[in-house]
C-alpha cells in the first residue's frame, strides 16, 4: 500500500518491473516457511537450530536489529489511517493509543474474534481496490508525462526500498511456518502439504494483485500532475484513500477510509504477534529451559515491541519516509541469508518427499542471485549518500 503507491506517484509504471520481479524471485523463500511446518509440524526457526547455533542467533540477530523498526513503520501507518478516518488532532498519540491496544488484544488473547473481521473487511478493500484499478484504466492517466522512463536509473535508493518490503521481508518468512503450527495445534488437524500452500499461495497472490493495482492508481491518477503523495503518515493515508474516491465517486470515501485502517489495524497487531512469537520460539531454542513458560516469555516480548516500536516513532516522527526507507533497505540487505538458509532447509533429505519440485529450486537459486546483486547495489548506494 505505501511503496506501491509512491512507486506509481513518483516514477509512472517505470518501477512496475520491479514488483513483479520482486513478487516472483522472492516467492520461493515465503513458501518454503509453510512447506517445512507442514513437512516437520515445527517452525523454520526450530530448523535454523538444526543448522547450528550460528543460524539461530543469526536470525534472532536479525530479528532483534529489524523488529522495532519494522513495528514502528507499521504503526505509524496504521496511525496515520486511523487519525485520517477518526481526525484525531495528534498523530503521536494516535499511535500511543493504538499501540496499547494492539499489545492488549494480544495480551488478553482476543486477536481471533479481530482477525475474523478483519478478513472480511478484507475482502471489501480487495473488491475496492480491483473496481478503483479498473476505473483509473478506463479513466486513463491524468497527466501528460509518459507513463514509462528510465530517468529513475540507476543511482535511486527508492528502488532498493522497493524491493526490500515487496511484497515483504524476507525474515518474516518464519511467521508462516508459526502460525502454520499454531493453526495444527488449535485445530487438532494436520493439512495436506496442498491444503497449507493452497492457504500461502492464495495471500501471496492477492498481495501481488494488490500491489499492481496501488502502484497502476498511484501512475494513472497523480503521476504527470501539480499532485504528489503526502509527506507525513497521515497525509500519506489521506492521499491513498482519494485514489478510490477519486475514481469510485466520493461517496465511497469513508467506507475505504475504514476498510484501509481495518486492514492496516490487523497488519499491526499480526507484526506485534508474528515477533512475539519469533522471539518466543528462539529464546527458547537458545537457552533451552525445561520449564520454559512461553505465555510470559510472549506477553514481555509483545511490552517490549510497544515500547521499542513507539520510541522509534518518536524518534522519525518528523521523517516518516526516511523511517520507511531505512527499514525496507536493511530488510533487503538480509534478505539473502535467510533465503539461503530456507532453501537448506527444504532440502529432500530434510524433509523427504515433501521437498519442492526441480522448477521451484531454480526458482529459488535465481531469487538468492537477485538478492544478491541488489544487497550489494543497496551497499553501494548508501555509500553514495
Amino acid at each position: 500500500m505505501v511503496q506501491s503507491t509512491q512507486a506509481g506517484a513518483s516514477y509512472g509504471l517505470s518501477l512496475l518491473w520491479v514488483i513483479i520481479l520482486a513478487n516472483v524471485l522472492k516467492y520461493p523463500f515465503f513458501e518454503y516457511g509453510s512447506r517445512y511446518a507442514n513437512a516437520t509440524g515445527e517452525s523454520i526457526i526450530d530448523g535454523y537450530k538444526k543448522l547450528g547455533n550460528w543460524a539461530l542467533y543469526l536470525y534472532i540477530f536479525v530479528t532483534l536489529v529489524t523488529m522495532f523498526f519494522v513495528t514502528a513503520t507499521v504503526g505509524n501507518v496504521t496511525g496515520g489511517f486511523l487519525q485520517n478516518l477518526f481526525g484525531f488532532p495528534s498523530l503521536l498519540w494516535t499511535n500511543v493509543g493504538l499501540f496499547v491496544v494492539c499489545a492488549a488484544i494480544l495480551i488478553i488473547g482476543k486477536f481471533k474474534v479481530l482477525d475474523s473481521l478483519v478478513k472480511i473487511i478484507g475482502i471489501v478493500l480487495l473488491v475496492s481496490t480491483i473496481a478503483a484499478f479498473i476505473a483509473a484504466l478506463y479513466q486513463g492517466p491524468s497527466g501528460d508525462t509518459p507513463l514509462f522512463s528510465g530517468d529513475w536509473f540507476p543511482q535511486n535508493i527508492f528502488l532498493i526500498a522497493l524491493m526490500g518490503w515487496m511484497p515483504t521481508a524476507v525474515d518474516l518468512s518464519a511467521w508462516n511456518s508459526l502460525w502454520t503450527v499454531e493453526k495444527i495445534k488449535t485445530t487438532g488437524y494436520h493439512p495436506t502439504l496442498k491444503e497449507t500452500l493452497f492457504d500461502f499461495n492464495f495471500g501471496y497472490l492477492a498481495s501481488t494483485v494488490l500491489a499492481i493495482c496501488f502502484v497502476t492508481m498511484g501512475a494513472f491518477i497523480i503521476f504527470g500532475t501539480d499532485n504528489s503523495m503526502g509527506e507525513g503518515a497521515a497525509a500519506f493515508s489521506n492521499d491513498v484513500v482519494n485514489l478510490y474516491s477519486s475514481t469510485l465517486g466520493a461517496w465511497s470515501y469513508l467506507i475505504i477510509a475504514a476498510a484501509a485502517f481495518s486492514i492496516m489495524f490487523g497488519t499491526a497487531i499480526a507484526v506485534f504477534d508474528g515477533y512475539g512469537r519469533a522471539m518466543t520460539k528462539s529464546i527458547q531454542l537458545a537457552i533451552n529451559p525445561k520449564n520454559f513458560n512461553d505465555t510470559k516469555y510472549y506477553r514481555v516480548i509483545t511490552i517490549l515491541t510497544m515500547l521499542g516500536g513507539f520510541l522509534v516513532i518518536l524518534f522519525f516522527q518528523d521523517s516518516f519516509k526516511q523511517l520507511v526507507t531505512f527499514t525496507t533497505v536493511f530488510s533487503l540487505i538480509v534478505a539473502p541469508v535467510i533465503a539461503i538458509l530456507n532453501t537448506v532447509l527444504v532440502q529432500k533429505k530434510r524433509i523427504g518427499d515433501k521437498a519442492p519440485k526441480l522448477w521451484l529450486r531454480i526458482l529459488s537459486y535465481a531469487g538468492i542471485l537477485y538478492l544478491i546483486i541488489f544487497s550489494i547495489y543497496a551497499v553501494y548506494l548508501i555509500t553514495l549518500v
